[in-house]
């Protein structure tokens, strides 16, 4: 009885030191750690605002957490999704990133490394419909006016990949809109080009252009989704079944908008807490009312309901997979010009024949470079270097050929 009694008076005491380790479960994690959230595209714009207005109020909710935003851009928002997906599974690395990595997935596009099935998911922020936005100066009034200009007008877009490259490039495609695509303007960088003169128009988030159109420098001629009555519906113009049906896919794409992700395998009771804390900042009266001043919707949704629409709209017939590559299919734009700025690394600007600037990225895995005929490196780049450079505008390059 004696060594029974000091067994357990030992095992008490192993449970007693050991219980400080053992209670740092869910939100108790997270006490004087880190969290990085990933917003994967360049600060200013939408995404950037609702991460920022997310993670301010995600570190309220989980006391004693600091939550910390990180910009990721590149290639429409698959650079940051791919970061979140590879990001070590302990709760710490969680992001932003928009509803077009849906249709990416489904069709397949290079460079992707994520599952959206697989993560573990927290929350989404909003229901946002999508508008076709024109710039105020141009002399286009509607949807009629747009189909009947007789040279095509130019229309922003960021990095292939992202939401409203895929969106634009479908809708263009079905219904062959008379527009040509500029690629490379991210955050509010439409917005400038716009008010520039350099873009006609572009299609977007609402919530991202309200502001805009509000101080005049833009007019919405046509919508999809939303409960709105001040602008028309995009289906209610549009006869084509296999345009109606492009509408549609989209018009569910912005239903799940601002999704909030982590990487697959988050422990179950840490991934609660993440989920618990991104509930009651959604529903925070603090940031309903930043909110609104910032004219952004505020529509919630969390954890497993969220997880369930991913998976419903990743599963496609074969149909419309088809549908979606076909209205895909593009041809990746390339430029020749002369590298007049190189950072030796990853940031490179070519002045192209025309005597315009193009900056580009490279990636030192995915950019195919080569050099007076050969494969080479990124290293073997020099300023003066003459050079065919396929990609776009201010986006990842897949091909740097110099001689």
């Amino acid at each position: 009885m004696q060594r029974l009694g000091s067994m357990t008076s030992a095992l008490i005491a192993v449970m007693t030191l050991a219980s400080p380790a053992l209670a740092q479960t869910g939100a108790d994690f997270f006490k004087g750690k880190t969290i990085t959230y990933i917003a994967s595209t360049s600060p200013g714009g939408g995404y950037d605002t609702y991460g920022r207005l997310v993670a301010e109020y995600l570190q309220k909710h989980l006391p004693g957490s600091a939550v910390v935003v990180k910009n990721v851009p590149g290639a429409g928002h698959i650079i940051g999704a791919n970061t979140i997906y590879a990001s070590k599974p302990d709760g710490l690395t969680i992001g932003i990133f928009n509803t077009g990595l849906i249709l990416n997935q489904i069709n397949g596009t290079a460079g992707i490394r994520f599952d959206l099935g697989k993560m573990s998911w927290i929350g989404k922020a909003a229901s946002d419909p999508r508008v076709v936005v024109i710039a105020s100066q141009s002399p286009i009034k509607s949807w009629k006016d747009l189909m009947a200009q007789k040279t095509p007008v130019n229309f922003s877009a960021p990095g292939i990949g992202s939401a409203t490259y895929i969106q634009t490039a479908m809708l263009s495609n079905v219904l062959h809109m008379p527009i040509k695509m500029i690629t490379g303007y991210t955050g509010n960088e439409d917005q400038l080009g716009m008010r520039r003169g350099e873009l006609v128009g572009t299609i977007a988030s609402r919530s991202s252009y309200q502001t805009f159109v509000d101080n005049g420098y833009g007019r919405f001629i046509a919508q999809i989704g939303g409960s709105e009555t001040d602008v028309p519906q995009l289906d209610t113009m549009v006869s084509d079944p296999t345009a109606r049906r492009i509408i549609a896919l989209i018009r569910s794409q912005g239903d799940i908008g601002r999704l909030t992700a982590g990487p697959p395998g988050i422990p179950q009771d840490r991934l609660d807490a993440l989920r618990a804390a991104y509930r009651a900042a959604l529903e925070d009266p603090e940031l309903r009312a930043k909110a609104k001043q910032l004219q952004l919707p505020i529509d919630p949704l969390y954890g497993e309901d969220v997880k369930r629409r991913i998976i419903e709209a990743l599963d496609q017939n074969p149909q419309t997979i088809a549908l979606i590559k076909g209205a895909l299919e593009v041809k990746v734009p390339s430029q020749k010009g002369t590298i007049a700025e190189y950072d030796g690394m990853k940031k490179v600007v070519f002045k192209l024949d025309d005597g315009s600037s193009f900056p580009a990225e490279i990636s030192k895995s995915r950019t195919q470079i080569k050099v007076g005929g050969q494969a080479g490196k990124r290293e073997g780049l020099k300023v003066g270097m003459k050079c065919t450079v396929e990609g776009s505008k201010g986006a990842e390059a897949t091909l740097i050929s110099c001689d």
